[in-house]
């Protein structure tokens, strides 16, 4: 194979595959899917117009998920009108939960065409919509659930520090002005959030209700995740201790570092063979 490829491309090319090893590791984080709902009920007809309002709906909230990480809004008239909201995590920033939520679109189109009213749940952030007149879903309808596989020895032990991780959550949304409370108990990591429009009081009565849900669903599982309409949990427990949040940075940063030096040492090895080759065509042009 015959390169003709000049080392400045070379490098350009060779940073451009950096970036995009590093964001992948970065973005994939916060946008695996986690689940999606769909209604039955498809787009009355003519359905053009109630996609043009989705198409509306979905572009203007993927545009404020970069300015704030909850927004709710409508779009058409009163017949036809549609309305949705986004909510990225408690912990993440605006640049990411404008990655989260700007992935949702395609997969609500892919998953859910044409449906009346659909949510898309991914790691870092979820996005709804519904028709104007679609039937209410209680705040604490249980959405979905996943309960890990295994299960606590020691569960009197277990229960009762989880018990009081869920005391913590309970309390810790209701004082919370984003709604959005995360600690840790004696082993056992807590996370809990409510939707952004959501009253503290009722935030405090969903998220109690998806810790109950928790118990009865899940049993002593090491860990679960809780969807409920308005609220979402999840906990994990580590018998030998919570992790050292910034050891998956460190280790982030320590394979970053070390395909930084392979990409380097590569393109130093090309860029070198190339000029030799350009010395050796020139040496033979001038004999």
């Amino acid at each position: 194979m015959d390169f003709h490829t000049n080392p400045s491309s070379l490098s350009l090319i060779l940073f451009t595959t950096l970036v995009i090893f590093v964001h992948a590791k970065t973005d994939s984080d916060i946008t695996n899917l986690v689940y999606r709902g769909c209604a039955e009920q498809k787009f009355p007809n003519p359905s053009e117009v109630y996609t043009q309002n989705l198409n509306t709906l979905l572009s203007s909230l993927v545009s404020r998920s970069s300015q704030e990480t909850f927004n709710t809004t409508t779009s058409g008239d009163e017949q036809t009108s549609i309305t949705g909201l986004y909510q990225c995590r408690g912990d993440l920033t605006t640049p990411e939960c404008y990655t989260c939520v700007s992935k949702i679109p395609d997969l609500a189109y892919k998953l859910c065409s044409k449906a009346v009213a659909a949510r898309v749940q991914l790691s870092g952030c979820y996005l709804k919509y519904e028709v104007i007149g679609f039937s209410q879903v209680p705040e604490t309808e249980l959405l979905y659930k996943i309960c890990g596989s295994t299960q606590v020895t020691g569960a009197a032990v277990f229960e009762q520090r989880r018990n009081t991780a869920f005391n913590m959550v309970t309390n810790g949304v209701k004082n919370s002005v984003e709604l959005f409370y995360t600690g840790t108990y004696e082993h056992v990591y807590i996370l809990g959030e409510c939707e952004g429009d959501i009253a503290s009081g009722n935030c405090g009565d969903c998220v109690k209700t998806a810790t109950e849900r928790a118990k009865n669903e899940c049993d002593d599982s090491i860990s679960a995740q809780i969807y409920l309409n308005k609220c979402f949990i999840s906990y994990s427990y580590y018998p030998n201790g919570v992790p050292n949040p910034n050891s998956s940075l460190q280790h982030t940063q320590k394979t970053v570092a070390m395909a930084v030096g392979i990409v380097a040492a590569v393109g130093f090895v090309l860029v070198l063979l190339l000029f030799v080759r350009s010395v050796t065509k020139k040496k033979r042009t001038v004999y």
